[in-house]
């Protein structure tokens, strides 16, 4: 069983290691905000499959309803139409960092237990579905296409020239995308994508919760590449 979430575990964060070489650049979208955004609503849209890292600085924020579980980091791989896996860095009660392994294949979703480290279907008072994180169709094209505001602030290198877009989500939208982590505020965002095909390579906001400030780092890589993603072996 633990060798199992380890299988998860590397496999999600092999995030430089089993990247492919920088795809070649195509002919840049003209550099106008609208026909960016429009652009990349729809090729986010259309994503088959992602790697993708979330990180937390800043306040804490809570996966389960006892207020243990704090996440400082997600590293998983999404496969349309709707499965991932992932392996959840977790600081437990203030003082303990471990690292949890997360799957959802549908509408099931299993988590390691953080005591005995074996995978259980997701228990009452936790609410984390790694797919989420990237539904293509339920959270990347409506967010876009809700994006408001949006400017183009410019050109930046950021692992590659990239468009730097920042406009204001509206809260339903991100709260799918942060598969629930954020909830009840629009947040200004800002997106780095790609000058050819307009797809995000990162995303930065910062969220507030009784005065504390919380940040939040979404990087994206791998497009298109095959994931083989399957069920965990629940028996141990």
């Amino acid at each position: 069983m633990r060798g199992w979430l380890a299988v998860v575990a590397c496999a999600a964060l092999a995030v430089t290691s089993c990247s492919a070489d920088p795809e070649a650049e195509g002919t840049p979208l003209p550099a106008v905000a609208e026909t960016i955004l429009a652009t990349s609503s729809t090729a986010m849209g259309e994503v088959t499959s992602v790697r993708f890292e979330l990180e937390r600085s800043g306040a804490p924020v809570f996966i389960d309803t006892f207020g243990s579980l704090a996440l400082d980091k997600i590293v998983g791989r999404f496969s349309a139409p709707a499965s991932a896996d992932a392996a959840l860095t977790v600081t437990i009660d203030g003082s303990l960092t471990t690292q949890l392994g997360a799957v959802a294949i549908d509408d099931t979703v299993w988590l390691s237990n953080p005591v005995t480290g074996t995978f259980e279907t997701l228990p009452t008072g936790y609410d984390i579905d790694p797919s989420t994180f990237f539904d293509p169709e339920t959270g990347w094209r409506p967010l876009l296409a809700d994006l408001g505001g949006v400017e183009l602030i410019g050109e930046e290198d950021r692992g590659g020239r990239r468009y730097h877009l920042r406009g204001t989500a509206p809260a339903e939208r991100v709260e799918v995308v942060t598969a629930g982590l954020v909830s009840n505020q629009d947040v200004l965002i800002d997106l780095w994508v790609r000058r050819d095909t307009a797809l995000v390579t990162t995303a930065e906001f910062s969220t507030t919760f009784d005065g504390e400030v919380t940040n939040w780092v979404l990087g994206l890589s791998d497009y298109g590449q095959a994931f083989a993603i399957s069920a965990p072996d629940v028996d141990g």
